[in-house]
């Protein structure tokens, strides 16, 4: 069976992809070596601000879940801004995500799934990474998720 169409299936879950965002320090938000590119941590927005907040303190889980959500959608669009073809994307290969958590909080796997959920929604079978999330005492500007991300591209 064919991989379906990315931009479809985006149109399908109703995500419209936002402008890809501008490094907020002496970085780029993509590079790329072969066939692998990498995007910069990407943190969590809402209502286009920081969505700041400490897991475990100050936000849930669920919360988290839909935080890490919405970063990767930003991931997508810088994805889309550096192949310019989202169906190029031949696997995302690995997601690292750092959850701004209290030390007795451990749900910082169930966090990260926000992202990983959609990536497999979007991309099909593509979409399946592996996948490392730590919890970190605190993120670029208090935000509560940040998230990088390894595709392989044709």
């Amino acid at each position: 069976m064919a991989e379906s169409n990315v931009y479809d299936k985006l149109k399908e879950l109703g995500i419209e992809l936002p402008s890809a965002g501008a490094p907020a320090a002496a970085y780029v938000m993509s590079a790329q070596s072969g066939n692998t590119v990498y995007l910069s941590g990407h943190i969590a927005k809402k209502g286009g601000k920081v969505h700041a907040g400490k897991l475990g303190d100050t936000l849930g889980t669920e919360e988290g879940k839909a935080a890490a959500r919405s970063v990767a959608i930003d991931l997508i669009a810088t994805l889309h801004a550096h192949v310019g073809d989202l169906n190029r994307v031949q696997r995302i290969v690995k997601v690292m995500s750092l959850v701004n958590s209290t030390p007795d909080f451990t749900e910082q796997h169930v966090v990260t799934n926000g992202a990983s959920e959609l990536l497999a929604e979007v991309f099909g079978e593509r979409g399946k990474h592996a996948r490392s999330a730590f919890g970190v005492a605190q993120i670029p500007m208090g935000a509560c998720v940040e998230i990088e991300l390894i595709a392989e591209v044709a």
